[in-house]
C-alpha cells in the first residue's frame, strides 16, 4: 500500500489552561474528569465555532506532542497505563498514547464559550496541547448502549476508583 503523500493535518489551537505538563510540579492531585480546560481557537477558524455553545458536550480531537510517536515502535502491545496487573494487549486495543499517528479523542462537557476560548471539563490534555477539530457530541450516534468491553477495563476503573479515594 502506498502513502499518501497530500496527507496533512494542521493545527486549529491549542490548550491554553488545564493538565500541567509532566515534571510541573503540582498543588492538586490530578483529576482527569473533573479537571478543567481552557481551548483557544485560532482568529482564522473562531467563526467556524458559531452555534458550538449549544451542545452540552463535545469531542476534541487533538495531537499527543508529548508521545514518543513518529518513532517506530518498540512493541506492538502494551499494558495498559503500564500496569504490570493489567493484561499484553494490542496498541488498537488500548488508549495508550504510543500509537502509529499520535492523535488522540475526548469526550468533554463544554462549559462555556467566551469568543474564541471554549471552557471544557474533561479533557485530558496538557496545556499547549495542539487542537486539530472539534465535533458536537450527538445523543444519536455517539452513544451505543449496547457497547461492550473487556474486564479489564473494568479492574482498570476501579484502580482508578481507588487510588482517587486515598
Amino acid at each position: 500500500m502506498e502513502k499518501d503523500p497530500s496527507l496533512q493535518l494542521r493545527s486549529i489551537g491549542q490548550v491554553v489552561q488545564g493538565r500541567v505538563r509532566p515534571g510541573t510540579p503540582r498543588t492538586e492531585p490530578n483529576d482527569l474528569e473533573g479537571e478543567q480546560a481552557v481551548i483557544e481557537i485560532d482568529t482564522a477558524w473562531a467563526g467556524a465555532l458559531e452555534g458550538i455553545e449549544e451542545f452540552s458536550h463535545i469531542w476534541v480531537v487533538w495531537w499527543l506532542n508529548l508521545s514518543p510517536a513518529g518513532k517506530a515502535l518498540s512493541s506492538l502491545q502494551v499494558r495498559p497505563e503500564g500496569r504490570e496487573e493489567m493484561p499484553l494487549r494490542g496498541i488498537f486495543a488500548t488508549r495508550s498514547p504510543r500509537r502509529p499517528n499520535p492523535i488522540a479523542i475526548t469526550p468533554v462537557r463544554l462549559l462555556e464559550r467566551q469568543g474564541a476560548r471554549l471552557h471544557v471539563q474533561g479533557l485530558d490534555a496538557y496545556e499547549g496541547t495542539p487542537i486539530l477539530d472539534l465535533k458536537p457530541y450527538l445523543l444519536r450516534g455517539d452513544l451505543i448502549p449496547e457497547a461492550i468491553m473487556p474486564a479489564w477495563i473494568e479492574q482498570l476503573w476501579r484502580s482508578h476508583d481507588e487510588e482517587s479515594e486515598d
